[in-house]
């Protein structure tokens, strides 16, 4: 059938459909909660209970208007409960709004109910011995077929007075004729898609979506005068909609304590009556169960304002009053033998597997309930004990993780691991980028450390100078770290490693489709940094192209995604740096002038480390902690002429560099110091053997010491020449590329660092 629908994104997995459906006719998946058609009764109460609106039924308004603008217009049929429903107008009144929007003719609806009295009194006459069940409400029938098949035996087999009606109109009229019923009740709708039954009535729609039309079509019933009614005026089942109405209606006389007949009505009720059936706990003769509260009158579609009470009333007054306007044609009068009014009764239930044991104690031990205490039946997940929810997840119509207990208790176990990870995580980071602490007494670095102080607290963009490995990055934190956005995200880009394209995806982020590969919509890094920093380093090496966008970004305060035409807001910071020389980038024109000026805001120029010698030893110190920590061995400190050797070196690298070489020794040592032999061979080198009081006179000693700086010297001068390519360097001094290698590694050179 698929006459509810769930709307997904709408559904936040309350549980509240699964708590409310009486046959647990509620699939749960993964996103969402589905009703399953197969085992669904129509009562419409996951509609009604669902606060988000992800329950809706299948609107019929479209084919009801597609059947209105037949050249053959339809006849219309007022279900028993309309007067509760439409009580602040006359019937005439209605049925001339009804007119108005295209209908041929209008019923009363409880014509149907008197068409099928004659068959529920043979019927009790020809089974005087037998339990007789009505087949009126489309939701028990529905109910009985597919969860309760051993009472099919009891349903009289007769068709609903709305399907009484339909076939009543057809065969007067002709089956070529549309009919369309009006009613609070869903269930019609799944009714007339029901084989027995299809073909009696075209299209159902709520007195609700009646009211929708009438108000689309700008009618107000209460200012058009009446008309009559079609077809035979009704006599007593005018009662039907109400509780008791159906016996009164049939002729059948009965009283409250009479157990041969029972009337029954509301959810609980009707269930508790059909399981005494089904269990063999009472056997009256008759009983008429409607499945919503006070009857017909309670239907999804009922008008809230008033309560089952006032609505009973309506429709005791509204049976009380004869003067209704109705013209009977010849055609209805001609011949009253009511057309063949039979039905059948198909059992539909489908049996579910249901687990043994084992099975289900391991369900249940799945959710944390390993003995009988543990089982809450808290009833969270819909279901009445953890029992039965451990049923349907073998069915496959829950999840274990509907369990709230089980949830909570998982949800508590993660936290934990996750503050752990967190705390382990930022611990880690904490020892690799998290330090903001700059290292140095020298005048240098305290100028370094005053110009961070003075510009960290201000917005002011900040362009960062100095040659590979002097800090820059670190200077970056402790920008960040003094500045009011110290709360906020710091982001770090290094412009050198991405493309120009890729660069362009990763700071202003792309749509969907936006180029090959571009899957899945992505943030960019800019507005990820908004309300913090957002360090790009090697500014320099950035093109044009993106320059433009980028100054425009920095200009306006708005970025494009690539492949999008809208802009978004950021505010963020901007720390620059780069070791090129962007001056001559200007003049050259590699680089904008006017991003030059918009990033030369404020300059902070970092010191190479052999102008920093005064802070060499504590820079040891400290990068020997940390290497200590890395490697995982107890290095208490580090001889005297490895930091003399080291204070000859002239450390192209700078800090970055110094750090690495630390880290290796670290490695290399035996013992807890790191000792001159664990540094690279150039380093023993430089160690002057007269400072140390050594033998110095060997003329051997002093020819190799001369030869090994003279051959450096001439190492760096082909390196500069070459601007770091060793191939090119190697050409340039006549020696093979191998060869020129092994003199680099010989004496801690590295191309790398003469690159502009």
């Amino acid at each position: 059938m698929g006459l509810i629908k769930t709307v997904c994104e709408n559904c936040r997995k309350c549980y509240s459909c699964v708590r409310n459906c009486p046959v647990k006719a509620i699939r749960v998946r993964s996103e969402y909660a589905e009703v399953i058609d197969e085992r669904c009764i129509g009562c419409g109460k996951c509609i009604r209970v669902c606060s988000q609106q992800a329950k809706v039924i299948t609107e019929s308004l479209n084919e009801c208007r597609r059947l209105l603008a037949d050249n053959r217009p339809p006849v219309a049929v007022l279900g028993c409960s309309y007067p509760a429903f439409f009580n602040d107008v006359l019937p005439g009144q209605l049925v001339t709004g009804l007119r108005r929007l295209g209908f041929s003719e209008v019923h009363e609806g409880a014509f149907g109910v008197e068409l099928l009295s004659d068959g529920y009194r043979r019927a009790i006459t020809q089974h005087p011995s037998d339990t007789l069940l009505t087949t009126h409400c489309p939701t028990v029938v529905d109910l009985i077929e597919r969860h309760y098949p051993q009472l099919l035996k009891n349903m009289i087999p007769l068709v609903s007075p709305m399907a009484a009606i339909g076939r009543f109109i057809k065969d007067r009229i002709g089956s070529d004729r549309s009919v369309v019923y009006v009613s609070s009740c869903i269930a019609g709708k799944f009714e007339i898609e029901d084989e027995p039954t299809k073909g009696s009535i075209d299209c159902v729609i709520t007195y609700r979506e009646l009211s929708q039309m009438l108000q689309q079509k700008g009618l107000d019933l209460k200012r058009l005068g009446e008309t009559a009614f079609d077809g035979i005026q009704p006599n007593r089942s005018r009662m039907f909609a109400i509780s008791g109405g159906p016996f009164q209606a049939f002729g059948i006389s009965s009283d409250h304590f009479d157990p041969d007949y029972i009337s029954t009505e509301g959810e609980e009720n009707a269930l508790e009556v059909i399981k005494d059936l089904a269990a063999g706990r009472i056997s009256p003769k008759m009983v008429d169960i409607r499945f919503c509260n006070g009857g017909c009158i309670g239907g999804p579609g009922k008008n809230n304002r008033l309560t089952t009470f006032s609505k009973r009333n309506l429709i005791i007054e509204h049976h009380r009053t004869r003067d209704f306007y109705y013209r009977t044609r010849s055609t209805y009068l001609s011949d009253l033998m009511p057309p063949p009014l039979g039905r059948s009764f198909q059992n539909k239930h489908q049996r579910l597997g249901v687990p043994s044991g084992e099975r289900l104690r391991q369900i249940l031990r799945g959710t944390n309930k390993f003995e009988v205490r543990d089982e809450l039946d808290c009833g969270a997940c819909g279901y009445p004990t953890c029992r039965d929810h451990a049923v349907a997840v073998y069915q496959g119509l829950a999840e274990a993780d509907m369990c709230l207990p089980h949830s909570l208790k998982r949800l508590e176990d993660d936290h934990v691991k996750l503050t752990q990870k967190y705390e382990l995580a930022q611990h880690a980071l904490a020892q690799q980028f998290g330090d903001t602490h700059i290292v140095g007494k020298d005048l240098r670095t305290r100028e370094v450390i005053r110009l961070i102080h003075q510009v960290g607290p201000t917005p002011t963009t900040v362009l960062i100078r100095g040659e590979s490995g002097t800090g820059k990055e670190l200077t970056a934190r402790a920008i960040h770290a003094q500045s009011r956005r110290a709360d906020k995200p710091l982001v770090t880009v290094n412009c050198t490693t991405l493309t120009d394209s890729l660069l362009e995806s990763e700071l202003f982020g792309h749509r969907k489709g936006a180029f090959t590969g571009a899957h899945r919509d992505k943030k960019g890094l800019l507005e990820a940094a908004s309300g913090g920093t957002i360090f790009l380093d090697e500014i320099g090496d950035i093109t044009p192209k993106l320059q433009a966008e980028l100054l425009r970004a920095l200009d306006t305060g708005e970025i494009r995604p690539v492949g999008s035409n809208q802009v978004s807001r950021v505010d963020v910071r901007l720390i620059a740096a780069t070791n090129r020389n962007l001056e001559q980038g200007v003049k050259n024109g590699w680089f904008r002038e006017d991003l030059f000026y918009r990033l030369n805001v404020f300059t902070i120029n970092m010191p190479p480390l052999r102008n920093r010698m005064d802070s060499l030893e504590e820079l040891i110190q400290v990068f020997v902690a940390h290497a200590s920590t890395r490697v995982n061995k107890a290095l208490g400190a580090i001889e005297e002429r490895a930091i003399q050797a080291m204070r000859q070196y002239h450390w192209p690298g700078n800090i970055r560099e110094l750090q690495n070489i630390i880290e290796r020794a670290a490695v290399l040592t035996q013992d807890e110091v790191i000792r001159l032999e664990n540094l690279p061979v150039i380093f023993s080198e430089f160690v002057n053997q007269n400072s140390l009081g050594l033998e110095t006179n060997n003329l051997r000693q002093q020819k190799q010491k001369h030869v090994v700086q003279f051959e450096k010297q001439l190492l760096v001068r082909y390196l500069r020449e070459a601007e770091g390519n060793v191939s090119a360097a190697a050409r340039l001094a006549g020696i093979p590329r191998r060869s020129f290698y092994r003199m680099l590694d010989r004496a801690g050179l590295s191309g790398t660092n003469f690159r502009n």
